[in-house]
């Protein structure tokens, strides 16, 4: 699977991988107005009246010069809007919402991606999309400036889609991937089914040199070969009953086994001793099961939902490092991690559009969350000898009860000017058991308020203030090594969470005609800041540092060319800057946030659509990334910016065959690790590592076919 950024490769300890795919379009669909419009979307939480002249609504002709095959295509076409993806990691179902929803409903889902679901609606079936604020479709998303509703059809028939696909890397690996998806309706129901082979690869060359940094001396050189497979199969079944205003049901299945392998073949050639060949070896086996499902009903002039959610994640992890020596192990280090994550979920809101002239939400929820864990680490010698490393707190369960409740109220002020306001009230108890044993009680209070204006001439402006409080990682409790990095990773059981003051500015409006420009500023202030700190062990762990600040600002212009007398043409151009500051524990001076957090990024797109063919470039960059530890400085950055092409051609309305060529500018991933003895407290450093690994350019070929009556 090929990296967004190359840089991405080199973040992991067990390698994540990433993709930045092209949307994916094809035949076009019937004529309908194209241009944007204002109407009321569906939702019980505001009068039709109010929202009218807060929602942009998108009509399916509106996209047919795109020629998109899926409701996915048709999104990422919405002038200045981009998705942002659900959590699914998140405990509870209030904050795992994304910025899209569907028919004016969230869906019941965490584990699924909005961005696999919008891929399995066909684009025939999409009657309209439409953007609004946030609180137009609840207090899941207060606060947002853009949610997006794809309103389908009610039509009955049977629509659906079909892609083939293979990716070929630089050095000849071939890989296949089928997917695909098929739409029922029949009366007042929906029917969705879909399947995907999820299978992608990578190649990665490159190497490691580790220089003694009071000389620049070079220690050690590793040349480096990474052979990367996985195997992500996913399968998805969904049912919608629309039975009117405020009666609807929903059921969501999802099943998602998985498996990830890594080889990585070192030829290592230190300062002093004899050459060898080492081996990394990582093979993960993560299963993922999922079912959701909410009933609507009109109670009391509005609206009760019940909401109800299972799932389970399960690892079943193996690394290994193996020092080589003359085709022989004398050594390394091998780790097991298995782990079982369950959560169950109920949730019930009541809406109502108007009380004592208020927009009003009650809602609360109850989840419970389970995680056991054991690690087992071993030392290799030779002859095969293991002896286990015992570190602290490898074996633990923790586990959650936690509950919110809240309350929010809307008014329009004025036929432009609206006020929302949110009050949730969260309690959780946590326990972790095992080779430690924490207890504890945690209470919060969670307040918010946002001012949304929509001005003449397209103007949309919104400020908002909120008071957000960040979910503990249990696996942040539980030590683990990363072979990779050859570091430990220790556990602490006394985390506490994040809090943050979040204060944003947005502005919006049209440009060119159909295009949109969007801005947004922000400033946060954050107590018990999360980051690394020395544990009594001796060991790098996640902790609390104390108080830190943020601030950003980020924008989107996304336009036709038109005008210019570029038929057909669109750019799209997006770019942000932030700076953040903390008091480092360890040295005492001030520095940025630990994290993937660039300073600054850019990324520009420009397509062209002409009759059958169209054809584009995608072009990323961002600053570098830095991770404090306790004995490190973690610096990960591009060679230089990232670039995809595409070309695609319609032969007919019904088929599309595309090409993409990812990382067309070559560009490599780098990271540079800077080394304190015994920690950063020492100013001069020890040693410096860089690596350097070059996935080159993948090209992939496939083969989209729609079908059904639309």
């Amino acid at each position: 699977m090929l990296a967004k950024t190359p840089a991405a490769a080199l973040r992991r300890a067990a390698p994540p991988l990433w993709i930045g795919l092209l949307a994916c379009t094809a035949p076009a669909l019937a004529a309908a107005p194209d241009d944007p419009a204002e109407v009321p979307p569906p939702s019980a939480a505001v009068s039709e009246g109010e929202s009218a002249s807060r929602t942009k609504v998108y009509q399916a002709g509106y996209f047919m010069a795109f020629s998109p095959t899926t409701a996915l295509d048709m999104v990422r076409r919405v002038p200045g809007f981009a998705i942002e993806e659900t959590n699914g990691e998140v405990r509870g179902f209030s904050g795992a919402a994304g910025n899209v929803v569907f028919n004016g409903a969230r869906a019941s889902s965490k584990s699924d991606a909005l961005a696999a679901q919008l891929a399995r609606i066909p684009a025939r079936r999409v009657l309209r999309i439409e953007v609004a604020p946030g609180d137009v479709y609840g207090s899941d998303f207060a606060g947002r400036s853009q949610v997006l509703n794809v309103v389908t059809t009610k039509a009955g028939g049977i629509d659906g889609n079909l892609k083939a696909s293979v990716t070929r890397l630089h050095d000849g690996r071939a890989t296949p991937n089928l997917e695909g998806a098929v739409v029922i309706r029949s009366g007042q129901s929906t029917f969705n089914l879909s399947a995907e082979s999820g299978r992608r690869a990578q190649t990665e060359i490159g190497f490691d040199e580790v220089r003694r940094a009071s000389d620049g001396v070079l220690l050690e050189r590793r040349e480096k070969r990474n052979e990367i497979t996985e195997r992500n199969p996913a399968f998805a079944a969904s049912w919608a009953h629309d039975g009117g205003t405020n009666k609807s049901a929903h059921l969501n299945l999802r099943y998602a086994p998985g498996g990830f392998e890594l080889q990585q073949y070192n030829h290592v050639t230190p300062l002093n001793g004899p050459q060898r060949d080492d081996r990394l070896t990582q093979d993960y086996s993560p299963k993922r099961f999922e079912i959701g499902g909410d009933v609507t009903r009109p109670l009391g002039g509005g609206a009760i939902k019940f909401v109800a959610l299972a799932n389970r994640r399960e690892r079943d992890d193996f690394d290994a490092y193996f020092t080589r020596l003359n085709d022989q192990v004398v050594g390394g280090f091998e780790q097991n991690t298995t782990s079982r994550y369950d959560e169950v979920l109920g949730r019930l809101t009541w809406t109502h559009p108007k009380v004592a002239g208020f927009a009003l939400e009650l809602g609360s929820e109850v989840a419970y969350n389970k995680l056991t864990n054991a690690t087992n680490l071993f030392l290799l010698g030779p002859n095969g000898a293991r002896n286990q490393i015992d570190l602290p707190i490898d074996r633990a369960t923790v586990d959650e009860l936690r509950s919110e409740s809240y309350v929010n109220l809307g008014r329009q002020l004025t036929p432009s000017l609206r006020l929302d306001t949110t009050l949730a009230f969260e309690v959780s108890k946590l326990t972790v058991s095992g080779d430690t044993s924490a207890e504890r009680s945690l209470k919060f209070f969670k307040p918010g308020m946002t001012l949304d204006w929509k001005a003449g001439g397209g103007w949309h402006v919104q400020a908002s203030m909120r008071r957000q409080v960040a979910q503990l990682n249990f696996y942040d409790f539980i030590s683990a090594a990363e072979l990779a990095n050859d570091r430990v990773n220790g556990g602490n059981a006394n985390l506490r969470p994040q809090r943050t003051w979040e204060a944003r500015l947005t502005v919006e409006r049209p440009v060119l005609g159909k295009g949109q420009v969007w801005l947004e500023a922000g400033y946060d202030w954050a107590s018990d800041l999360q980051d690394r700190i020395l544990t009594p062990e001796g060991f790098d762990a996640p902790g609390n540092i104390g108080s830190g600040t943020r601030k950003f600002v980020q924008g989107t212009f996304d336009a036709p060319l038109d005008t210019l007398g570029l038929k057909g043409t669109r750019l799209k151009l997006t770019g942000g800057w932030q700076e953040h500051a903390v008091r480092d524990p360890l040295t005492g001076q001030e520095r940025p946030w630990s994290g993937f957090r660039p300073a600054w990024n850019w990324s520009a797109e420009l397509r062209r659509d002409a009759a059958k063919w169209s054809y584009g470039l995608q072009v990323f960059r961002e600053a570098t990334s830095t991770v404090y530890r306790i004995n490190e400085i973690d610096r990960f950055f591009n060679s230089g910016p990232f670039g995809i092409a595409f070309a695609e051609f319609r032969p007919d309305k019904k088929t599309t065959i595309r090409l993409d060529v990812e990382n067309v500018f070559d560009v490599a991933g780098q990271r540079e690790r800077t080394f304190f003895d015994p920690d950063r407290r020492q100013t001069l450093a020890s040693a410096v590592e860089f690596r350097h690994r070059d996935a080159h350019a993948a090209v992939t070929l496939s083969v989209n076919r729609t079908f059904g009556a639309g």
